[in-house]
């Protein structure tokens, strides 16, 4: 867990953000918030959209977010993250600037508080999420924590794959929040708004774990574009591969 100083104006308990998951280069996201009347229940901000750097998020998104909380001096906070990328480590989040949070690596949310203990569960302000979308509980688990037991809940996970299809449950989350703020990113190619993610590798599964040597922001064009060059070369591998096939 870790106890931040909170010099910023009274927050309500119970918010969950969710954001773009941190791979070490900056992709646009959204940021949705869900605020219930009975303010012993949270509230759900929610970052979602392209791959950003998951640790530039959250710990942006925990900054929003204190805005929200109750007013406090200290706020306690405990942050997961799928136990699939074990590139940093399992027991941080690691910016490509070198910056680090403490983590708890976890394959599902329901197991994290037998983890942490209730003792401590019960203290936690914010529960920061990372790779929201490899979590399959994660709407169980965001409900659980920010309309019953008052957590402010801050989730990094991508909306889409390389394919703009739905990834994960991260979209699932979407209805419990009450306001949405799409940010977007740079296109690397020709410097516009970037909405989506161009995979510039051939691997076609939807779960591969990579940064800037896999990944890139682009704009609308260039995602086009890119397809159609990734398809073509595709096509010239399959077909090399099977000229050697008939000299052999």
């Amino acid at each position: 867990m870790l106890s931040v100083e909170q010099p910023i104006g009274p927050l309500n308990s119970g918010d969950i953000v969710y954001g773009a998951s941190m791979l070490g280069f900056s992709l646009s996201f959204s940021l949705l918030i869900l605020r219930r009347q009975n303010p012993t229940t949270g509230t759900i901000p929610s970052i979602k959209g392209l791959r950003l750097s998951p640790q530039q998020i959250l710990t942006i998104s925990l900054t929003d977010c204190l805005s929200f909380t109750p007013s406090k001096a200290i706020v306690t906070v405990a942050v997961i993250k799928s136990n699939k990328d074990t590139r940093y480590g399992l027991d941080s989040i690691v910016t490509h600037d070198g910056m680090k949070l403490p983590c708890w690596a976890l394959a599902n949310l329901s197991s994290f508080r037998q983890k942490i203990g209730p003792d401590a569960y019960d203290q936690l302000d914010v529960i920061g999420i990372d790779e929201a979308q490899f979590f399959e509980d994660l709407y169980d688990f965001c409900c659980e924590a920010a309309d019953h037991d008052g957590k402010t809940v801050i989730v990094a996970g991508l909306d889409g794959d390389y394919l703009r299809r739905s990834f994960g449950s991260v979209v699932n989350i979407i209805p419990l929040a009450n306001s949405v703020t799409k940010l977007t990113a740079r296109c690397e190619l020709c410097g516009k708004r970037a909405f989506f993610t161009l995979r510039k590798t051939d691997e076609t599964e939807t779960e591969l774990i990579g940064g800037a040597e896999v990944y890139m922001p682009v704009c609308r064009q260039h995602y086009v574009d890119g397809q159609v060059a990734i398809g073509a070369a595709r096509s010239v591998l399959e077909s090399k591969k099977l000229e050697c096939g008939t000299c052999a």
